[in-house]
């Protein structure tokens, strides 16, 4: 398997790239980053002229714990985003047999492969038990879709009787089925759950990321990342809003709401919803790739897929503004499309 650079939504460069007469600014719906971020705090000037005080980062762990219900906080290791995790998890078990359940975010794959095990893709659940590491992102990106809790704790038996590792990437379950997460369950040893902070948040250019696992993994991991391996400032950040459950309930309200306007929008432009989470939805349509294309031109960026020509993922517009211009967008390029 390939270890190069894989691509990813986001990035508005590529979009210039493509279509370079598209009206600016761009609206960005290729990523299933939240668009109503947390409200930025006021620092004071030394958090950003100060290497990071480990009282702090012990903090953070606690406070972490707490919102995603790991054991404790010596479950868990910090990271500046959990990109930078995949690599140090991956290799958490000698060279082997990586499965990944797919298609889903292409990451795993290629840390596994750079971990040195060789990787396939596994389209069925049950063949994940034949991995000495086994990968499933629950919810999945792009298709929203949900392994169950019973399942996957199933698995991890398994993979923990021959010395494997289920890593199970929850990038999204702060809008998914909370009760089906496995962070409660990482003492029993076997398992990683990723959390990713950035995605609920809206923030994920602070680059904050958690694995959760029994704290002898755990603490293996933070060796591997060093020390101050979160900045200062995302510290401080993460600390404020791990905390905020008013924050974070009302704003669950408000992406439900927002994730069936844009259901009602897709539908009535003839683009029904497959699956997806409250951050983003799926949908199959054929030509795809065509209407991606148009809508690019318009300046509104979706995500599009290698794997499957007839899905497209649509992230949430944030306003009124927004909703009105994929309005637009979508009636132009679904009648381009129709007639070739």
């Amino acid at each position: 398997m390939a270890s190069g650079a894989v691509e990813h939504g986001g990035s508005l460069s590529r979009a210039e790239r493509l279509y370079p007469g598209a009206p600016k600014p761009w609206l960005d719906l290729s990523t299933g980053i939240n668009p109503h971020s947390y409200p930025l705090l006021e620092l004071p000037a030394s958090v950003f002229a100060r290497l990071p005080e480990e009282s702090r980062a012990n903090e953070l762990a606690a406070v972490a714990a707490g919102a995603y219900e790991a054991p404790s906080a010596a479950s868990i290791a910090a990271a500046p985003g959990t990109q930078a995790l995949l690599p140090l998890v991956a290799g958490l078990v000698r060279p082997g047999r990586a499965a990944v359940l797919s298609p889903t975010y292409a990451e795993h794959a290629r840390a596994a492969a750079l971990a040195g095990h060789a990787v396939v893709e596994a389209r069925d659940f049950d063949a994940l038990f034949e991995a000495d590491v086994a990968f499933v992102v629950n919810p999945n990106n792009p298709d929203g879709r949900i392994c169950l809790r019973e399942d996957l704790l199933r698995l991890a038996a398994h993979l923990r009787t021959k010395g494997g590792l289920l890593v199970v990437d929850e990038a999204f379950m702060d809008v998914g089925l909370r009760n089906q997460s496995l962070a409660p369950d990482v003492g029993a040893g076997g398992i990683v759950v990723l959390r990713s902070f950035g995605k609920f948040f809206g923030l994920a250019g602070i680059r904050l990321g958690f694995a959760l696992a029994e704290p002898k993994l755990a603490e293996d991991l933070r060796r591997r990342l060093g020390p101050w391996a979160v900045a200062g400032p995302t510290l401080e950040i993460g600390l404020c809003a791990l905390a905020d459950t008013c924050w974070q309930e009302a704003m669950r309200e408000r992406l439900r709401k927002h994730a069936a306007r844009l259901d009602a929008l897709l539908d009535r432009h003839g683009l029904a919803v497959s699956g997806g989470t409250d951050l983003y939805r799926f949908v199959r349509v054929p030509g795809a790739g065509a209407v991606a294309a148009a809508l690019g031109r318009q300046g509104v960026l979706v995500r599009s897929f290698d794997f499957d020509k007839q899905a497209l993922r649509f992230g949430l517009p944030g306003d009124e503004p927004a909703f009105r211009r994929l309005g637009d967008a979508l009636a132009t390029a679904v009648e381009r499309t129709k007639h070739g």
